[in-house]
């Protein structure tokens, strides 16, 4: 990152990197678990929930392009090995053991739900000393709250079809 571009960071750039890097881990882990799901997903409206899991899958996976791009722009390394997702997440992994649509929806709505959460004390903590990743988080906010409406929504669905 250039030497203003980084002046124009507010606070502990170390701090940030780390803060971004724990978003990273959660983002590659909620891409797997979306990906994973339209595979062994079960049940009524299977197709319309895969096409859906797919979707939010190719989205978490750009957000973490956006957020290693980020990371590395503030002079940080992202987390270079999958079994540092682990250590590092905010949100975890739960992985699919019940293929029933419900449960697959029901727990990617948990994971929508938690990043929602962490975006949010993310924005609090880079408002007005970060500009260029808050206008990032909020981008990627944005999304997790689209995505945490569209699995309500087929869940709902779900409901009606019994």
């Amino acid at each position: 990152m250039g030497s203003k571009g980084r002046e124009i960071v507010e606070m502990n750039v170390s701090k940030l990197i780390e803060f971004l890097n724990k978003a990273f881990a959660d983002e590659w882990l909620a891409y797997y678990q979306y990906w994973i799901g339209t595979k062994v997903v079960k049940g009524p409206m299977r197709g319309a929930v895969e096409a859906e899991l797919e979707e939010h899958a190719e989205e978490e996976l750009e957000h973490a392009e956006d957020l290693a791009e980020r990371i590395i722009q503030l002079g940080g390394t992202p987390l270079l090995k999958p079994e540092e997702w682990y250590k590092m997440t905010n949100c975890g992994y739960d992985s699919p053991k019940d293929p029933s649509i419900k449960k697959i929806l029901e727990q990617n709505i948990k994971g929508e739900q938690c990043a929602i959460e962490v975006y949010k004390k993310l924005l609090d903590a880079i408002r007005d000393k970060d500009p260029i990743t808050y206008h990032i988080i909020v981008e990627i906010l944005e999304d997790e709250v689209r995505h945490e409406e569209d699995l309500q929504a087929l869940l709902e669905d779900l409901g009606r079809k019994r």
